[in-house]
């Protein structure tokens, strides 16, 4: 098994990842840190029994300590924008200005449309569309500043438009729109800060068993089939985190296809 490279492809490099409690933001976190990343983890979940869900902050940064990377954790809210000003502030204080920015967090109900109540629709909103959009206009002014800069935002499936036969249980309606939308906002960011040589991706897993998936029930006799290894999306977001600004920018990918075009396999996780 793979460790860390403290001179990995990204020594000197600093990085935040959102939603890094558990499932793919914590896959995320640890694969950065192996190639020599100083990572910030944050979530709203920083102590055991904060949540249904396993998994804490706490946990993420020690996976990556005891393998001899370099971690800290901030717990923080995303849907409030007080949190989301003082995350980036206290981010830039551990480890100086941020290089990369991954944007895993996610509020997720699925309700079909006609129940959808506005209250979590606002809430699913703030979280997988505004936050990161904030997130961004808080990095980058530094980033521009220091002409580079790295932004990865993990969409889904869900965001690609339904055809027939249709699904009619529903319920991943307002889900497919935020996905839907933080992909156009990635693409037009990566349009408008082309010139200031920072890269904006999209990456999406396949199905991959997480905590969060789980809940949901989303793993089925039906969809077992199509179950992924958590390294794909880990590995896929590495790559999307070091690639030529000029070249690697504006992309939508799916993780497993991505890799295949690059001809690389994913690393084992720490």
């Amino acid at each position: 098994m793979a460790g860390v490279n403290p001179n990995g492809a990204l020594r000197g490099k600093t990085a935040l990842v959102t939603g890094a409690s558990r499932g793919i933001g914590e896959a995320i976190a640890v694969r950065l840190a192996m190639e020599g990343a100083k990572v910030v983890v944050s979530a709203r979940t920083a102590e055991e029994g904060e949540s249904k869900l396993p998994g804490t902050l706490h946990h993420t940064v020690d996976r990556i300590r005891a393998a001899g990377g370099e971690a800290t954790a901030i717990k923080a809210d995303l849907s409030s924008e007080a949190d989301r000003e003082r995350l980036i502030n206290e981010a830039v204080a551990a480890y100086g200005p941020l290089d990369i920015l991954v944007n895993d967090a996610a509020v997720t109900f699925f309700i079909p449309v006609v129940t959808f109540p506005k209250k979590r629709f606002d809430l699913m909103f703030e979280v997988q569309v505004w936050a990161p959009m904030h997130l961004a206009q808080l990095v980058l002014p530094s980033m521009r500043e220091r002409k580079q800069g790295w932004i990865v935002n993990i969409s889904s499936g869900a965001g690609i438009h339904p055809k027939q036969p249709y699904n009619r249980r529903g319920g991943g309606t307002v889900y497919g729109m935020c996905k839907a939308a933080l992909e156009r906002l990635t693409t037009g960011l990566a349009s408008e800060v082309y010139d200031d040589n920072i890269a904006v991706n999209v990456v999406s897993p396949g199905l991959v068993d997480t905590p969060g998936v789980a809940v949901h029930g989303l793993i089925n006799e039906q969809t077992k089939d199509r179950v992924q290894p958590i390294k794909f999306i880990a590995e896929a977001v590495y790559q999307l985190s070091k690639g030529d600004p000029k070249t690697m920018t504006g992309r939508i990918d799916y993780a497993e296809p991505f890799l295949k075009e690059l001809g690389i396999a994913p690393t084992e996780l720490v």
